[in-house]
C-alpha cells in the first residue's frame, strides 16, 4: 500500500501543467504557419494569383489571426519575418530567371 493517503486536487501540477501549455502553443503556431504556407502556395501557383498579392494576403490572415487570438509580439514577429523571407526567396527566384 501507499505510505501516504490521496488527496484529491493537492499534487503539484506546475510542470504537467506548462507542458501542456507548450504544447497547445507550439500546435497553434505551427498549424497557422502551415496554413499560411499552403495558403500562400495555393493561392500563388493554383489559382494564379500574383505572388504580391497572394503574400498581402496571407500577411492580413497571420496578423489578424495573430490579433483575433491574442498570441502575441512574438507571433507577429515570426510573421514579419516569414514575410522577408519571402521576399528574399522571390528575390532570388526574379534573380536566377534572369541569368537563365
Amino acid at each position: 500500500m501507499a505510505s501516504q493517503e490521496y488527496h484529491r486536487g493537492e499534487m503539484n501540477i506546475h510542470d504537467q501543467k506548462s507542458t501542456w501549455d507548450g504544447f497547445i502553443t507550439g500546435s497553434t503556431w505551427g498549424s497557422l504557419i502551415t496554413i499560411m504556407i499552403v495558403g500562400h502556395a495555393t493561392l500563388a501557383i493554383a489559382i494564379g494569383l500574383p505572388w504580391a498579392v497572394s503574400l498581402g494576403l496571407m500577411a492580413i490572415l497571420g496578423f489578424g489571426a495573430g490579433l483575433f487570438m491574442n498570441l502575441g509580439g512574438r507571433w507577429m514577429a515570426t510573421v514579419v519575418v516569414m514575410i522577408v523571407l519571402a521576399l528574399i526567396v522571390q528575390a532570388f527566384i526574379w534573380l536566377f530567371g534572369v541569368l537563365l
